[in-house]
Order: C-alpha cells, then sequence, then structure tokens
C-alpha cells in the first residue's frame, strides 16, 4: 500500500478552554468563604481593580458591544462567560474618557486619617492561639522534677500523642530506638506520665489502657476495673448476664459498675482539641413575599469590584506601547473577574429558583415533604449543562424557612411509596427513620427490620438494608447498642 502526504481542510466546532473560562468555572464551584479570598487575592494583584462600598449597577456592567455579544454567546453554549479579551489594536481605539466616566468618583472612606504607627498595638497584642494538649502537656513536663533524660524522652512521648491523648502511631520500642535509649525506660517515663499528668487518662494506647488508668486514679473498686479489664465488648452489647456470670455478682452491682465507668472521659485530649465550629453563611435566601417565595442574594461581605479609577490620567495622556499593553491586560483581567462573579451569582439565583419551583411543598411544611430530584430535571428547567448544576450546588448555602440547607441537599433519590403515599425523597425517609428511633422505648429498641414494618403502615416501601444504611449514614447504633440500662 502506498503512502502520500495531503493536506486536508476540515469544518468543525470545539470548545477551548482558556485559562479565563476555567477560572469562570473555579469561581463557579467555589464556597462562598473561598470566593471572597480570592477576589481579596485579586485586589492586591490586579491594580485596575479596586473595592468600593457604594457602586451603581452600571459599575458593575461592561459598555462595550463585544462584551455583551460574547456574554450573550457564551450563555447559549457554555452556561459560563467566554473570552472577552481585546485585541492590543481595538484596546488602542477606546474611547478611555468615556470608558472612565462612570467610575470618576473617589473610593469613599479614602480620606480618612490614619493611626501613626506609635498609636498603633503592637504586633504581640493581637496575636492569639489556644492551649493546645502538648502545650499543656510540655508545661507539666517543664515544672515536674524530672531530670534532663527524662524529659528528653517524656518530650518526645507528649508529642507523638494524638488529639485524643492516646499513643497509637509511634510504640515504646520505636521511639527508643529514636532516642537511642532502652525500650523498658521509656516505657517507665510513659508510666509516670499516665500517673501523674493531667489529664487523667493521657498517654493510653487504647481505650481499655485510658479507663483503667482512670479507673485506679479514683480508686473505683475492683468490679469496675474487672469489667474494664474483660467486658468492655459484652457492656458495649449491654449483655449484662454474661458480665454477671463470670463476675458472680449481683445485676445491681454491675449496672452500678457501668453507670460509674459511663461517666469516664474516652478521650482526655478532647478539653484541648483544636476544633472550632464553624460558622456557615447562606449564600442566598428564600423568602416569603405577598405569598410567593423568591430567591435574594446574600452580598453581605463580599467586596463589591469597579475598575480603577487611578489609572484614568495615564490611559488619557497617552503613554509608551509595553504600558499599554500591560495595563490592557489586567483590564481584561479584571473585565472577566468581575462579569464571572456576576455569572456565578446569577446561576445560584437560578438553581435556587427552580428548587423553589420544585420544592414548594417542603418549604411550607418541612422535611417530610421533601420530593426525589435530580440534577438533570433542574438543568432541563433553567437550560443549563448538568456539570454546571453540580458545581454550584457544591459547598452553597441557601436559608430558608425550614432551615439552612447546602444546595444538594434538596437532591435526593427516590423511595416508593405505597398506596396514596406518592413517591419520597432519601432525606424525607432518614427523617422518619431519626423520628421512629426518637420515639421508642429504651428497654426495647427497635429492630431495623421492625422499622421497616412501622415505615410500611405509614406507605412507606423499603428494605431493611436500606434501613440499616440509613441508619449508619447518620450515626445511629443498632437496636443491641442502642438499649439503655439506666
Amino acid at each position: 500500500m502506498g503512502m502520500d502526504m495531503r493536506l486536508e481542510l476540515k469544518l468543525g466546532q470545539q470548545l477551548v478552554m482558556t485559562p479565563q473560562l476555567q477560572q469562570a468555572i473555579k469561581l463557579l464551584q467555589l464556597s462562598r468563604t473561598d470566593l471572597i479570598d480570592a477576589v481579596r487575592e485579586e485586589l492586591m494583584e490586579n491594580p485596575m481593580l479596586e473595592e468600593s462600598s457604594e457602586i451603581d449597577a452600571h459599575a458593575a456592567r461592561l459598555d462595550t458591544a463585544q462584551d455583551v455579544r460574547t456574554a450573550e454567546q457564551n450563555d447559549r453554549t457554555a452556561d459560563v462567560l467566554v473570552d472577552s479579551n481585546l485585541s492590543e489594536q481595538a484596546a488602542q481605539q477606546i474611547d478611555w474618557e468615556a470608558y472612565f466616566q462612570n467610575y470618576s468618583a473617589p473610593t469613599p472612606g479614602t480620606g480618612t486619617q490614619r493611626l501613626r504607627d506609635d498609636e498603633m498595638p503592637g504586633v504581640e497584642a493581637t496575636l492569639t492561639r489556644e492551649t493546645t494538649l502538648q502545650d499543656h502537656l510540655m508545661w507539666q513536663l517543664q515544672v515536674s522534677d524530672f531530670g534532663d533524660q527524662e524529659k528528653r524522652v517524656a518530650s518526645a512521648l507528649i508529642f507523638n500523642f494524638d488529639d485524643d491523648g492516646y499513643l497509637k502511631d509511634m510504640t515504646c520500642a520505636q521511639i527508643a530506638e529514636e532516642l537511642d535509649r532502652d525500650a523498658e525506660y521509656v516505657e517507665e517515663i510513659l508510666e509516670l506520665i499516665q500517673e501523674t499528668f493531667d489529664p487523667i487518662g493521657v498517654g493510653a494506647r487504647n481505650l481499655k489502657e485510658c479507663l483503667l488508668i482512670q479507673a485506679n486514679f479514683h480508686e473505683l473498686g475492683s468490679i469496675v476495673e474487672q469489667i474494664i479489664e474483660k467486658h468492655l465488648p459484652n457492656l458495649e452489647k449491654k449483655n449484662i448476664p454474661a458480665i454477671t456470670r463470670d463476675l458472680e455478682v449481683e445485676e445491681e452491682e454491675i449496672i452500678e459498675a457501668a453507670k460509674i465507668i459511663a461517666n469516664l472521659e474516652p478521650r482526655p485530649g478532647r478539653p484541648y482539641a483544636n476544633e472550632r465550629p464553624r460558622y456557615i453563611t447562606p449564600d442566598i435566601y428564600i423568602r416569603k413575599v405577598n405569598g410567593e417565595y423568591k430567591a435574594v442574594l446574600n452580598e453581605d461581605g463580599m467586596p463589591r469590584l469597579r475598575i480603577s479609577a487611578f489609572y484614568r490620567q495615564a490611559l488619557s495622556s497617552g503613554g509608551n506601547s509595553d504600558t499599554k499593553k500591560y495595563v490592557t491586560e489586567k483590564l481584561n483581567s479584571a473585565q472577566w473577574l468581575i462579569r464571572s462573579i456576576q455569572q456565578r451569582q446569577k446561576t445560584i439565583v437560578k438553581v435556587t429558583e427552580s428548587i423553589i419551583r420544585f420544592q414548594r411543598e417542603f418549604l411550607e411544611r418541612g422535611v417530610e415533604q421533601l420530593k426525589p430530584l435530580i440534577l438533570r430535571i433542574v438543568a432541563e428547567d433553567i437550560g443549563m449543562h448538568e456539570s454546571t448544576v453540580s458545581r454550584v450546588t457544591n459547598n452553597k448555602y441557601v436559608h430558608t424557612p425550614q432551615g439552612i440547607f447546602e444546595l444538594k441537599y434538596f437532591f435526593n433519590s427516590t423511595i416508593t411509596g405505597v398506596g396514596s403515599q406518592g413517591d419520597l425523597a432519601s432525606e424525607a425517609v432518614k427523617k422518619k427513620i431519626r423520628d421512629l428511633i426518637s420515639q421508642e422505648g429504651g428497654e426495647e429498641p427497635y429492630s431495623d427490620q421492625a422499622i421497616v414494618e412501622l415505615l410500611r403502615k405509614d406507605g412507606v416501601k423499603i428494605a431493611r438494608r436500606t434501613v440499616a444504611k440509613y441508619r449508619e449514614a447518620m450515626g445511629i447504633l443498632p437496636s443491641s447498642k442502642r438499649r439503655r440500662l439506666f
């Protein structure tokens, strides 16, 4: 077969992922906090951008016909903004005076008097850090009567404790090898920490050891120690008869000992944990106005951007081509960021309005009325791609009459209803399971199969393994571990 070379011309369409398009997609999927951080970073890097606390509607809108045409075209294709880059030749033909006419007012607050450096508080006055478990233990080590070698070994042990106060990732033998010490010597130092340091139970290698340290310290009695030593699995399963038979004591004594064990601390490092509460600020609100639900964006704390008026004189007075090229590139970047943020907000509103249309009964009556919903349905409703809806629902929160929810919360699989009961969302079924368990008796909790039968009576058809899966997802223990002894 002969081989020859020839040129062919083909016509086709292709979506090119330009850096600007990638940025727009990235902004779309950012959480509110991350978006504010990204805007702050861009404000520092791009001199063409400035923040205004009083910006009119025109300041957030580009005034060139090219930008309008490209935005409309991109709305029909990729659901994000298309490139609004201007060529260098076109940029030089822009009437800069007219372009910046809307931005001539100075930024509010720029004329306020600043404090002198000697009037500002020192850096050390503005710094703060919570005490960690390691900080607390190292302070005790420094004021203890440990010798230098003992402090060296104890320090190595302390910095291998996890946030709960356990020594799990490293063994005494491994630490001894690193310090070139004897393993028995490291064990002795660990025992000293366990016996004398606060919080009680710190330095344990497992739950049993942690509870035994506390039981010995408080002198809780031999029965408590025996249960911890030999019967923690039975205690977890509430298998009191097995413990009674083995220890040969009355059931009442076992129950009293179980009450004492329940008051011990399984995580000694808990008071020093660095877990901070996560505060959620809604991206959008759903409010009822004159009987109709409306989607209202939350713009509090969001920087309001405009093109900086500082460059007005520099651009209008000419300048060399390199300066013009640099300023034009920064202008294009600033324009794109402003339009991308606008498109992001617009998309959030569209998705939320669609959710309102499909989930009105939830807004009126609560989680029990949540309807099954998938991304494709909303995407078709608002004329966007499923991937766009997926990005915009991730890490975005909405404040509703029923509480604050992540937007993706409203997308649920379908559970078949029985009789007059229509199909239900999986979250609505989880709510029913949670309610049933909260109402059960402590001595005879519902098994998964019993929950299946109760749900069927309520018009919900569901398998036992599905109940188990939902129960585990909600962090609810099985019936054998929910039985209350006291």
